[in-house]
């Protein structure tokens, strides 16, 4: 009998703390809430883009020789004119005292040719009184004539002689001049793939340097068919060239993720769809005084897109079923109720909004996941600034 007591007591203080430790019902949960802003938002459409210089010269031997000099270096600001290679000369050199021989022989055999030409003169004139007075006969004076026509002739040749020597005189001394290799343009040398002893010729594929005019450069940046034509329809202007005057200025954003300094403006556009790509190409011109970029840097064309007064709540505050936009709306109640959204951007963090809520309403922001329309929420006010700026970017 008394097992059975304590059995019955020990049930019954178990009934008492089970009831005592019962879970109470919860109230409503919290949710950070914000109210729809209407701001002026500026959002960017990204391309990447390639950077090149104003002007890129390649640079070729005129002759061929072996370079003897590399009077430059990798990276180097060169003005136009400037030598940049040497080749060798050795046989240029013989070459040009030969053909200045031959324009010393050239010049003897014009000085003889003229003297027969003086003396075959003089024979005819001698000759033609003779003639009209009947003394001698008319064949005399022509062959006298004969000859002075065949030393004229022979004069004619040395002169024309003298002028082909002097022709290839003043060759050789190109080619010695095309020896030394000048600099096209002014700008900036790039690789130098050949060294001395090298031999190079006009005909070489591989130059032997590239030269960039980067006081200006530009970006080359392509749009596919659809975004080519939604741009056309945004452009202000009814020809292309007003669009492409009435764009506003670009940013480049560099491969570290910096921003340029400069702002670029966009200044032509290719007139036809590459058929192997299925883009148009777009040309934007930077100032580059400091020389930051060079030829062959890459980047990313930020093109601004204005949005003034548009509707907009956290990123965070929206989901997606089958691809419709959702908020969760606050009514007067503290009731959550889910809303369709038409979302026509997400920038920095922020939903843009064209319908589906009003300015002042009320949407929960975050934290949404688990969240089920009528549900009774408790609402914690939060500012939407705050909130969109402390959502870090995820990598």
């Amino acid at each position: 009998m008394n097992n059975k007591l304590v059995i019955l007591s020990l049930a019954a203080l178990s009934l008492v703390a089970c009831k005592k430790e019962a879970p109470k019902q919860d109230g409503p949960k919290p949710y950070p809430v914000v109210n729809v802003e209407a701001k002026n938002i500026v959002g960017y459409q990204t391309f990447p883009a390639t950077i090149q210089g104003k002007v890129n010269n390649d640079v070729r031997a005129k002759i061929q020789g072996y370079i003897t000099q590399v009077l430059v270096d990798e990276g180097q600001y060169v003005t136009k004119g400037q030598p940049l290679f040497r080749l060798e000369t050795n046989i240029l050199n013989e070459n040009a005292a030969a053909s200045k021989a031959g324009i010393g022989a050239a010049e003897s055999n014009i000085a003889a040719a003229q003297a027969a030409v003086s003396a075959a003169n003089v024979e005819v004139n001698k000759l033609k009184p003779l003639v009209q007075k009947n003394i001698i006969s008319n064949v005399q004076l022509q062959t006298a004539q004969a000859n002075l026509a065949q030393a004229q002739a022979q004069l004619k040749q040395a002169q024309a002689a003298k002028s082909q020597a002097v022709a290839n005189y003043k060759g050789v001394e190109a080619n010695i001049q095309y020896s030394i290799i000048r600099a096209p343009i002014s700008g900036v040398i790039g690789k130098l793939p050949l060294k001395v002893g090298s031999l190079v010729g006009p005909s070489d594929q591989t130059p032997l340097t590239t030269i960039s005019d980067t006081s200006e450069i530009y970006a080359y940046f392509s749009m596919n068919e659809k975004e080519y034509f939604d741009f056309l329809e945004k452009s202000v202007g009814a020809t292309m060239p007003e669009k492409i005057k009435n764009l506003p200025m670009v940013e480049l954003q560099l491969a570290n993720g910096s921003i340029y300094p400069e702002k670029g403006r966009i200044e032509a556009i290719t007139g036809q769809i590459d058929p192997t790509t299925g883009t148009i190409q777009f040309r934007v011109s930077f100032t580059n005084a400091q020389k930051l970029l060079s030829n062959g840097n890459s980047g990313t064309i930020r093109f601004p897109q204005h949005y003034d007064n548009v509707l907009v709540v956290p990123e965070s505050a929206t989901y997606e079923q089958q691809g419709i936009v959702y908020v969760y709306k606050v009514d007067k109640s503290d009731t959550a109720r889910n809303a369709v959204v038409n979302v026509i951007d997400r920038i920095d963090n922020m939903a843009l909004i064209k319908s589906g809520v009003n300015k002042g309403e009320t949407v929960i922001a975050a934290g949404i996941g688990g969240l089920k329309p009528g549900t009774a929420v408790k609402k914690q006010p939060v500012k939407m600034d705050s909130l969109v700026q402390s959502i870090k970017p995820k990598f």
